[in-house]
């Protein structure tokens, strides 16, 4: 891989990849604020600020911002995730510049124009009652609040509707002064890019201010809970989980491993036993969510409410089975798995620029797919068989159930299940 890496005289690193046989660019700018950094009366203001900064700036009009991006085929977008923020862009590899261009321009000359404002809050109230009203989204947003309650890292991003209608344009520029400086951002490109040409405009286009605080924020404290809703729908939502590992020491894989082998696709234990052989459910699968100093495991499922105790007896029983019962082509194909997929993403030039980029937020270098295969290959059955008990035993259950699920067991049945399933 070609990597580079720079850091400039206005604190940003800007960070590329290049593949030169490619006529296209990816390239954003990540910056090192997300929803877990807000206090409680800015919950929601990191997802607000990234869809004002489309809204208008000194120079462009709301309007101005699409049709320039689009004009030579290219888009736009942003995402804002627990722990970041993200700008970014796709263009042909001639029109760098203008993204970069644009880019800057919305981050740092966003009017946050009051009708603007005011049109935009309309528009992220509609986002949350559309959240609400998917239970399939909802009993996630429920499943990270049980298992972190009163804490940023299991609030939902969008925010509320109270905090979402408080914001004003002084909360909006104060909360960009602070975050939003040199330091905190990262540039990364990848696809037919230039590293000397974007260095050159990043330096010339961004003229940030001051470094960007990284707020102190206690580390999050994994509890676990319950949290059910009864209501008249076709299905069932149900999420189970469990404290997981951190990004710290990229100690991450072998949970994910254990996901993929547990629930991460058609030949996996939870799949065949509780779609094919059963019928229970149309999917069911297994996940790893790390973060810089937590994670969770869980799996979700959904199904009729008359089947929903059976559906989370046969979850149960095939955690306890795995446990020990995890064999070698199953580590071998859950490695596989991996592997394909790390060498696929290296196919995209965005999954490319994004790896990049939160690589470098959270360890401060690009990491070389090599060491990574490397760390994954390393990891022997003990290993995973270890890691997968450590998951279940070792924290309270997080339960989070929508839909007909008075039917289903009460949580201290299933935290003592687990307890005495490995002992």
């Amino acid at each position: 891989m070609a990597v580079r890496i720079d850091r400039l005289e206005n604190g940003i690193t800007v960070a590329t990849d290049s593949m030169p046989d490619l006529e296209s660019a990816a390239l954003g700018v990540w910056v090192r604020v997300g929803s877990r950094y807000e206090a409680e009366r800015e919950h929601g203001i990191s997802h607000f600020l990234e869809h004002m900064a489309f809204k208008g700036t000194k120079t462009r009009s709301a309007r101005a911002i699409a049709e320039e991006i689009e004009a030579v085929g290219g888009e736009v977008n942003a995402s804002t995730s627990v722990e970041n923020t993200s700008y970014y862009a796709r263009v042909l590899a001639d029109d760098v510049p203008l993204a970069i261009d644009i880019l800057a321009d919305i981050l740092q000359n966003s009017s946050f124009d009051g009708d603007e404002m005011r049109r935009e809050k309309s528009v992220i109230l509609q986002e949350i009652g559309a959240a609400i009203d998917t239970p399939d989204d909802l009993v996630f947003d429920r499943f990270l609040e049980a298992a972190w309650p009163g804490q940023p890292v299991g609030r939902p991003i969008l925010g509320t509707p109270d905090t979402v209608r408080s914001f004003e344009r002084d909360n909006l520029e104060s909360y960009l002064e602070r975050y939003y400086g040199g330091s905190s951002m990262i540039v990364a490109a990848s696809g037919r890019v230039d590293h000397e040409a974007i260095a050159v405009l990043v330096s010339d286009r961004f003229e940030t201010k001051g470094n960007g605080a990284v707020p102190d924020y206690p580390r999050a404290a994994y509890r676990g809970g319950d949290t059910r809703a009864v209501k008249d729908l076709m299905e069932a939502q149900v999420v189970l989980g469990f404290e997981g590992h951190s990004y710290e020491g990229q100690a991450h894989f072998c949970p994910q491993l254990v996901a993929s082998m547990l629930g991460g696709g058609m030949s996996s234990r939870l799949f065949q036993e509780v779609r094919e052989k059963r019928g229970l459910c149309y999917a069911i699968y297994a996940f790893h969510w790390a973060f810089s100093d937590t994670g969770i495991f869980g799996i979700h499922a959904a199904t009729g409410g008359d089947e929903v105790d059976e559906l989370m007896a046969v979850i149960l029983d095939e955690i306890e089975r795995a446990i020990d019962g995890f064999e070698q082509h199953e580590l071998d194909r859950a490695k596989a798995q991996l592997r394909a997929g790390l060498m696929m993403a290296l196919e995209s030039p965005s999954a490319r620029a994004g790896t990049l980029a939160r690589q470098i937020l959270l360890y401060g270098r690009s990491i070389p797919r090599e060491e990574i295969i490397e760390r994954i290959d390393s990891l022997s059955l003990d290993d995973v068989r270890t890691c997968a008990a450590g998951l279940v035993t070792g924290s309270q259950p997080t339960l989070a159930a929508i839909g007909p699920v008075d039917g289903l067991r009460p949580h201290e049945a299933i935290a003592d299940r687990f307890l005495s399933t490995v002992s």
